[in-house]
């Protein structure tokens, strides 16, 4: 194990050692003599920061009046049985229930109202009549009977058949509710005063947000979390391949400073585009017409929707395609004998195409040669012919979005800050939360205008370009005209391939090499130009990848130090992954891959600056990092952290999640790191590779790498504090971040042979909030880089603020929320929000502030790369050979490639 301190050479090391440090090989004791590993909790708040202009804002937060504190709330478990006594759930059926049972039994319940989550628990503001109670209640479905049959349940519309006839199917069942809690109101007012009492404040919060779900629900919206959605096609917006974004509201509770709030904005989600099934599957698989339709992709994207059929006005729901189409599937049928007698009814086989035609009378086209949907039983199918079925609105899409679908979401949900406040405060008056009974009968009152709170604009960082020349951003924003860059590197041996773009590639590297020169770097004319073969084009993108890496071997003398990589599409090649998986990981070699339109300076100058930090020189430092002068960094070796996990796209749940962690290097800068992935189980949130001993003793964990990584890097010097960043998680999970993850942290730094843990600050950062922040004063707008808010709307006592680091030019800026849950180095307000700050101009990549600070950036970036590798690889067998699995929580989870893991952050890429 190797011990961070000075010694004998080191083994072996991969990464380079400074000259003047010798690091040291150390057996660490079986048994080593140490202080138990603290346990945390998060900190309170020290303060408020002074520093910076003060600006007036508004935000989307009301403000709620709380007339009866002494409420309480009574919460009773509900269960649900069948009949035959079996578990019924489900949120449809549950309110369905819940509702006929109040309509039934209103007497026996007193009157009381409840709020209901549509599962299992059920709150009122007084007792019911009975601790436990046990209640029968029906529910009736409508549906047309036949008494000549049809397909498994399909029925004809009622005006074809003097025999057809609306009638009600009854359905019994147990509904048992027995008193579970109490749930004092005044837990709230106890938090706005800064005292916790258990989790009572939040399950005081939690009913007064099932409140407001229960009346989105009574008025049909879909509900999704904390949002809900009516169905308005004013709100809908196509967002291509049949799926429809719908524009709703996020309303909850929360406690701030200021008191009780409602924080109430615009929120988005996806559904399935209603109408026809079969125009939605045309459209969904970008074909032209039906008989050109995937049928078993098109099974797997239908299974468990809901249609209503045209012919009769019914919802069913699809539990698959018949085997055969419409015109050759075969049902049994029962004729009765025409003089209608007792004599026993004759079974006939005869297909669905005719029973609509000849016993419904309903014409049928198109659909006679395609499958037909089965909304029956698993064991006894029901079939419909396509054209009389359509999807019904607001059935939600959660499978991963395509590229030029999500560019087409973002465009289209985008809402200028007045409008958006407009939107906000609209929709507040028209819902009249406070007309509701159970809202009203704890005395709630909610105020219809935006809160208004103090802010300030800190002051914009300084940065350093080429020739010691300073460079001031302007509103966030700055550029390399007539600058050169700080460190540039230098090009000798390189090439470009061209993936059938249509571009001239000799242009490209003249125009490259000129542009580079003009920054400081200093490009050699390329040793080859490869154009794609035209017969590759036609292979898979894997083949094209693997044949253009044979060229560049026959072509070159041995591996290049660089390779620009031109692709046909921008968004959405199939080439990107597999060329990264392979330049990276097979070969090693740094790749810069692009999509130009149009080439000019300012497009050469934002690729020039990834492929030089790629290489390892630096586009622009901080003024106070060159000079030393970061406080509290300057004088204490000081490692930032960045972490990250990334979890695979909805609907894939063998997908391994991605943890990914950058650190600084280099010390005493603040704006180089380098990257540690890992995969992990699926959809586990916590790290679990930080601190990862093996059998032989040795840690192989993601902490060792990045902690020895610091020490090589930093002149042999240990980093005595660690400040983490991390995002991506919720408030209930900020004491495990503090708990598991940091725990693992230290133990990794204890196995180095260390004993004097190091001080650490742990901040998370949350942009997936609805907190958004207005200019106010005239024409409403985004408010400027580097706002930042640290009253009235932050929590009463945990230690967090709001920042937008970045300037919003389009739609809505949306702040991030930092969550300081520990602080042993001891920062003021002032310099922790001003080193925030900093670290939102740091970002190699970009000539703008970014709106979360670098560390995060790129830890998703990190995390994203390796979801090309895997998007793209089979991970039990590749063209490379075998791809060693290992087993996490019984779920085989493959290994990195090693090379890749090891590498530094700025080599990583997206174009």
């Amino acid at each position: 194990m190797e011990k961070i301190s000075g010694g004998s050479p080191p083994s072996p090391p991969p990464l380079s050692t400074p000259a003047n440090v010798k690091p040291e090989v150390v057996e660490v004791p079986q048994h080593p003599e140490r202080a138990a590993i603290p346990k945390y909790s998060m900190i309170s708040r020290r303060g408020v920061g002074t520093s910076g202009c003060r600006i007036s804002l508004l935000t989307n937060h009301f403000k709620v009046s709380v007339n009866v504190p002494d409420t309480l709330f009574y919460q009773y478990s509900v269960s649900i049985a069948s009949e035959d006594n079996k578990a019924v759930e489900g949120k449809g059926i549950g309110r369905k229930l819940i509702d006929r049972l109040y309509q039934t039994y209103s007497s026996e319940l007193a009157g009381k109202r409840f709020a209901y989550d549509g599962e299992k628990s059920l709150y009122t503001v007084v007792p019911l009549p009975q601790k436990k109670s046990e209640f029968t209640v029906v529910l009736e479905e409508s549906f047309a009977k036949h008494e000549n049959g049809s397909p498994g349940g399909s029925k004809c519309p009622p005006a074809a058949s003097k025999r057809s006839k609306r009638s009600f199917r009854s359905r019994t069942f147990k509904v048992e509710m027995s008193y579970a809690a109490k749930i004092p109101l005044k837990s709230i007012a106890l938090a706005l005063k800064g005292i916790e009492v258990d989790n009572c404040t939040q399950d005081a919060l939690r009913v007064l947000d099932i409140i407001l779900r229960q009346q989105a629900a009574n008025s049909g919206c879909l509900l999704v979390r904390q949002s809900f959605f009516h169905d308005d096609s004013r709100n809908f917006s196509d967002v291509g391949g049949g799926v429809t974004a719908v524009k709703g509201f996020h309303s909850s509770f929360r406690t701030t400073q200021g008191g009780l709030s409602l924080n109430m904005d615009v929120s988005t989600t996806m559904i399935l585009t209603p109408g026809p099934v079969i125009d939605f599957l045309v459209v969904n698989q970008n074909v032209r017409e039906p008989r050109h339709v995937d049928w078993m992709k098109a099974k797997r994207m239908l299974k468990n929707l809901r249609v209503k059929t045209k012919h009769n006005n019914l919802e069913f729901k699809i539990i698959g395609l018949s085997e055969k189409p419409c015109n050759q599937q075969y049902f049994a049928m029962k004729m009765k004998n025409r003089d209608g007698a007792s004599a026993e009814a004759q079974t006939v086989e005869i297909t669905v195409y005719e029973y609509f035609t000849k016993h419904c009378g309903i014409q049928l086209s198109y659909s006679a040669y395609l499958p037909c949907l089965d909304v029956g039983k698993p064991k006894r199918p029901s079939y419909l012919p396509l054209e009389l079925c359509s999807l019904i609105s607001l059935q939600r899409y959660t499978k991963a979005l395509s590229s030029m679908q999500r560019a087409s979401l973002v465009e289209k949900s985008r809402q200028k800050p007045q409008e958006r406040i407009k939107t906000v405060t609209e929709a507040l008056r028209s819902y009249r939360y406070d007309e509701d009974p159970v809202l009203s009968s704890c005395g709630i009152s909610i105020e219809k205008q935006l809160t208004q709170v103090d802010g300030r604009i800190l002051e914009t960082p300084r940065l350093k370009v080429g020739n010691s020349e300073d460079c001031i951003p302007r509103n966030g924003r700055w550029n390399f005209n007539n600058k050169t860059l700080l460190k540039p590197t230098s090009i000798v041996k390189w090439a470009i391939v061209n993936f059938s773009a249509r571009c001239d590639i000799s242009h490209i590297s003249r125009e490259l090499i000129n542009c580079g020169r003009r920054k400081g770097i200093n490009i050699e004319r390329p040793h080859t130009l490869i154009e794609e073969d035209q017969q590759s084009r036609t292979g898979s993108p894997l083949a094209r990848v693997e044949r253009m890496f044979e060229l560049i071997r026959e072509k070159l003398p041995g591996p290049p130090e660089f390779i620009l990589c031109v692709l046909a599409e921008r968004k959405n090649s199939d080439i990107y992954g597999p060329w990264k998986k392979i330049s990276l990981s097979d070969f090693g070699i740094v790749t810069q891959c692009i999509s130009p339109t149009k080439i000019n300076d300012q497009y050469l100058t934002n690729v020039l600056l990834k492929i030089n930090s790629k290489l390892g020189g630096i586009n622009s430092l901080l003024a106070i990092e060159q000079s030393s002068h970061i406080p509290l960094i300057m004088d204490t070796p000081t490692m930032i952290l960045g972490m990250d996990v990334s979890h695979g796209s909805p609907g894939r749940s063998d997908m391994p999640s991605v943890a990914a962690v950058v650190g600084s290097r280099s010390w005493p800068l603040i704006s180089r790191y380098r990257a540690s992935v890992r995969t992990q189980s699926p959809k586990e949130e916590m790290i679990d590779a930080l601190f990862k001993p093996l059998a032989n003793g040795t840690d192989d964990g993601i902490a060792r790498e990045l902690l020895v990584d610091f020490f090589r890097t930093s002149k042999g010097h240990k980093p005595k504090q660690i400040i983490v960043f991390r995002d991506g998680i919720s408030e209930s999970q900020f004491n495990q971040v503090l708990n598991i993850e940091l725990e693992q942290i230290i133990k990794a730094y204890e196995h180095l042979g260390e004993v004097d843990i190091p001080k650490f600050t742990v901040i998370v950062a949350q942009k997936n909030h609805h907190t958004k922040l207005f200019q106010a004063g005239g024409a409403i707008e985004n408010v400027p880089p580097g706002t930042v808010v640290d009253t009235k709307i932050v929590h009463p006592r945990n230690y967090d603020f709001y920042m937008c680091a970045h300037a919003g030019k389009i739609g809505t800026s949306r702040p991030a929320h930092y969550h300081v849950l520990l602080d042993e180095i001891g920062f003021s307000p002032d310099e922790l929000q001003n080193l925030i700050h900093s670290l939102s101009y740091v970002y190699q990549r970009s000539t703008t502030a970014i709106s979360i600070v670098a560390p995060i950036c790129y830890a998703h970036l990190a995390a994203a790369q390796m979801r090309q590798f895997m998007k793209f690889e089979d991970f039990s067998e590749t063209s490379s050979g075998q791809r060693s699995m290992t087993s996490v929580g019984g779920v085989p989870v493959p290994e990195l490639p090693r090379y890749w893991a090891d590498r530094d952050v700025i080599h990583l890429d997206n174009h």
